[in-house]
């Protein structure tokens, strides 16, 4: 078994293995014709069931051939332009060579003494962030697993900051249209379910400053602590960007902790037409980036960045096994210090491969690209009396409904589009994403592809109109 095992004398084996590999996928996307098969999990269990994991095949050759029927044949292909549902996009060819090599090496980012160069490399490319974001040099932060635990390590480390012992009168305000990890972050911080208080959105769907700061007043009021102040670059839904000027002047008002949660939006960061969408941003006390969003990373790639590089104290844990104290006086640099991670992957080598190909600038124009698709697709809906599209687009969201010509109940219409979506992902042609607004079923395109263009959402559309016409046309004849 030790000719499984990556080393020095099994190199040529590594590289035909992978690239057999590499082999196999190029040749699939490259006769991809779909985003999707349409397959059923009724389907696809059968086969996966079926696999005997305590009898190996022994050879990687064969265990290609498997996995062709048990996931490459039936795989989600977000490179496909008529993918258009949630929060992922195609993946540019740097960053896919970038993860070749840090699987290979698997360099663990906790301590100096598993890592040693990708170190700092990481620090590079988060001083490199901070520097985009406007932060001064006092700025610091660390890779992350993605959004969610982005956001939670910077609520904790808004709970720390807020110096009271009274958790329970601890109070963190963020938008209705916020992402759900902070009410989770809260929930997992000890705070309780009253913690969180939601902000209702504009009809541009921003918070409302005006309403924040009466909140803010109220809380006060009440004996409350403002935790800390979550504004949104991107929500999830609509791509809007909550007006960080106001929320941050409020922030420094009422003394509390403000997180921007730029998952999405941090992808402006890069560009050159857009930069200024995201003014406000250097005044928050940290950020939340997803760069396996909009910088076109494999997943995963994100990163939490602090104005004052000493909050991350917060999350410091000194163990003698792995990062003692004197560590840090012999100025030895630990990422493990900063992170609530210990083993980590090397995720940052993707990013820097990126940079050093292409560029911010070439991140920033496929950016900009989907922003102005995004915009082309809004004409197009707006234009069309067949749907309802809820707002125009900040960034590359858009948020529809189908509107039947004849009568119909709005709970018929929710049927229609929730039908809509089910049998246009079953077909394999396309895949969309759902969501409600004021409690109503819409759908969603996620526009994160450059390839994507004005004809396919032109040809999803009347894909879904076509779906949701026969389920109305059906159920009329059997009622």
């Amino acid at each position: 078994m030790r000719s499984h095992l990556l080393n020095d004398a099994t190199a040529q084996s590594y590289r035909r293995s992978v690239t057999e590999g590499v082999e196999r996928v190029a040749e699939k996307l490259a006769a991809t014709r779909g985003p999707f098969t349409g397959v059923t999990p009724a389907d696809l269990a059968p086969a996966i069931d079926a696999v005997d994991l305590d009898r190996p095949l022994g050879d990687s050759s064969a265990a290609l051939d498997e996995l062709e029927s048990v996931y490459l044949r039936d795989a989600v292909y977000f490179h496909h332009p008529r993918y258009l549902a949630h929060l992922n996009c195609p993946v540019v060819i740097p960053a896919v060579l970038g993860e070749a090599v840090l699987s290979a090496v698997n360099s663990s980012l906790d301590t100096w003494d598993q890592s040693a160069g990708g170190t700092l490399i990481e620090r590079k490319l988060i001083d490199w962030t901070n520097g985009r974001i406007g932060f001064g040099p006092a700025a610091d932060g660390v890779f992350t697993s993605g959004g969610s635990q982005s956001n939670l390590q910077a609520l904790l480390l808004a709970r720390e900051e807020a110096k009271t012992d009274q958790v329970s009168k601890l109070r963190i305000f963020s938008s209705e249209c916020s992402h759900f990890s902070v009410q989770k972050s809260a929930k997992l911080l000890g705070l309780g379910q009253d913690a969180v208080v939601s902000i209702p959105v504009d009809r541009d769907k921003r918070m409302q400053s005006v309403v924040l700061a009466a909140e803010l007043a109220a809380c006060r009021a009440e004996g409350l602590v403002p935790m800390a102040i979550v504004a949104t670059a991107g929500t999830t839904d609509f791509g809007s960007i909550d007006p960080l000027p106001e929320i941050a002047a409020l922030a420094e008002e009422y003394g509390a902790w403000m997180h921007v949660d730029a998952a999405y939006g941090c992808g402006l960061l890069a560009s050159r037409t857009r930069r200024h969408l995201l003014d406000g941003i250097e005044r928050a006390d940290s950020v939340t980036v997803d760069f396996h969003k909009s910088f076109f990373q494999p997943v995963s790639s994100s990163a939490i960045l602090v104005r004052d590089g000493a909050t991350l104290r917060h999350a410091t844990y000194h163990a003698d096994y792995l990062n003692p104290l004197r560590t840090v006086a012999e100025q030895i640099p630990n990422q493990v210090d900063k992170s609530l991670q210990t083993t980590r992957r090397f995720d940052a080598l993707k990013l820097w491969m990126t940079l050093r190909v292409m560029g911010a600038d070439g991140i920033g124009e496929l950016f900009d690209e989907v922003c102005d698709l995004a915009a082309e697709g809004f004409d197009l809906l707006a234009a069309d009396p067949r749907y309802d599209v809820v707002v125009a687009p900040r960034l590359s969201t858009l948020v529809y409904r189908y509107i039947p010509a004849g009568a119909a109940s709005p709970e018929e219409i929710d049927r229609a589009n929730l039908h809509a979506r089910k049998a246009l992902f079953a077909s394999g042609e396309a895949v969309v994403a759902g969501t409600k607004v004021d409690g109503r079923q819409y759908l969603k395109f996620t526009l994160l592809n450059p390839e994507t263009t004005a004809a396919d959402i032109a040809a999803v559309l009347d894909l879904i109109a076509g779906h949701a016409e026969q389920y109305l046309g059906e159920t009329l004849v059997h009622a």
